[in-house]
């Protein structure tokens, strides 16, 4: 039961998952160029300013912070080897038909409809910047992390996206 006297963490919960992130490599710089990528060619005028800001916007949410946390610690876990088998062996692997690291982040994208879905198939298939990088990176557990960025990348291109509309 949820004590009353409890206060949401945003601000710490925020801060966990950029502190996390950059330590993996990843800066919201990097993400904020994924989006810009995918919006550039529809959205002339677009700078990599207003690809950041939506970035910042959409890592600031509730939502996302919770899932970044989830997916980040289940990475750190993995490559600790603290998961139970058979979990362990799969997360390690990175296996193509575990599919909970997608769903996971499919849940960030989702906050801007099919849109950011549709996007987040696109940074799944492609893996553009940062996140071939991470998809790629030998002895590392990486499985959850890849998808969370471009979950985020995806869900800013679509705010820049319903911006512009």
């Amino acid at each position: 039961m949820q004590k009353k006297s409890f206060k949401y963490p945003d601000t710490d919960a925020t801060k966990y998952v950029i502190k996390q992130l950059h330590a993996k490599g990843v800066h919201l710089k990097d993400i904020a160029q994924i989006a810009y990528s995918y919006e550039k060619d529809y959205i002339p005028e677009l700078t990599l300013k207003e690809a950041k800001h939506a970035v910042k916007t959409i890592v600031h949410k509730r939502e996302v912070a919770n899932t970044a946390m989830v997916a980040l610690n289940l990475d750190e876990l993995a490559s600790w080897g603290a998961l139970d088998e058979p979990l362990q062996s799969i997360v390690e692997a990175d296996a193509g038909v575990f599919g909970v690291d997608e769903l996971l982040a499919s849940g960030i994208a989702n906050l801007y409809g099919q849109i950011g879905i549709t996007n987040f198939g696109y940074s799944d298939k492609d893996k553009t910047g940062i996140i071939a990088k991470l998809d790629t990176t030998p002895g590392k557990v990486n499985t959850f992390i890849d998808d969370i960025v471009g979950a985020i990348a995806a869900a800013a291109a679509a705010k820049i996206t319903h911006d512009h509309a």
